[in-house]
């Protein structure tokens, strides 16, 4: 009985630390692709300026309000690196943009990329749609949330290294 009560909290304690480690502290190695199906890796990514990652799917209502909100206020974003993410096949994700994020589609610092090899999940270990990671200059983690109803906290960090 003693035994198996150890094990028990063992286990719960393990299962805490390792969701605990969820957040990928620097950018991972990765291959992603254009929309002309082109390779994206680390090496694309710009140089000194932060990384702002949206994972995000078209058919997500919480990813529809993520984008539209990132849209609407582009013009916060226009010192971020910014990579738009998906799993969809690039009509779809066409489309879902034109519907919810054209301030973002021509804009010189925002990259519409598809994980066509289903590495985004492996690598930055997102739990939900729409998962934003922000990334220093330096690569390392800022803030990562997967709430868009908490993207406030994203345009606080940004708008704050801007001072």
């Amino acid at each position: 009985m003693r035994i198996s009560l150890i094990t028990l909290i063992s286990c719960t304690l393990m299962s805490f630390w390792c969701s605990a480690q969820n957040s990928v502290e620097t950018i991972p190695k990765f291959i992603f692709f254009n929309l002309d199906n082109t390779p994206f890796v680390n090496r694309n990514l710009a140089e000194n300026k932060e990384i702002l990652f949206v994972f995000f799917d078209v058919t997500c209502d919480h990813c529809q309000r993520a984008i539209k909100t990132l849209s609407t206020r582009s013009e916060e974003l226009k010192e971020v690196a910014i990579y738009l993410i998906s799993l969809n096949d690039r009509a779809s994700v066409n489309i879902f943009l034109s519907q919810y994020g054209n301030n973002l589609v021509d804009e010189k610092n925002v990259t519409i990329l598809q994980d066509l090899m289903n590495q985004f999940i492996k690598q930055f270990n997102p739990k939900k749609y729409p998962s934003v990671f922000l990334y220093s200059s330096e690569k390392k983690l800022l803030i990562h949330d997967e709430e868009d109803t908490s993207l406030e906290n994203i345009f606080k960090i940004i708008n704050s290294s801007k001072e």
